[in-house]
């Protein structure tokens, strides 16, 4: 998990998440991955990227469908993780208390 501010666009943080990975096939992203750079550099580490295209895009992109539809389980769990209020309002300032909250219930919602 990487900690970012609520106002940095996700496609400008994904070659950071990507990187701390190995041996990605594909990438199922949403449409706030959607950008050419990002699927540049997808692209040129090997990776497949499946994220459909924004709807004011000029060129339309073709993603695959069926590869898609996994993403519902990254959606079940974060919205497992939503379930637990300290996470969703985020009450805690300070960014190590929350990412130590947030660990916390991630190893509660595994257990459980």
């Amino acid at each position: 998990m990487i900690l970012t501010p609520g106002n940095t666009a996700d496609c400008t943080v994904g070659p950071a998440c990507v990187s701390l990975l190995d041996g990605i096939a594909e990438l199922l992203g949403d449409k706030a991955y959607d950008s050419n750079s990002f699927r540049k550099s997808l692209r040129k580490d090997g990776i497949k990227p499946v994220i459909p295209g924004r709807s004011n895009r000029k060129k339309r992109i073709r993603h695959d469908k069926q590869a898609y539809k996994d993403r519902n389980v990254i959606e079940r769990c974060y919205c497992r993780l939503k379930d637990f209020r300290r996470i969703a309002t985020r009450y805690d300032k300070l960014a190590r208390n929350y990412f130590s909250a947030l660990c916390l219930v991630a190893a509660v919602a595994f257990w459980l």
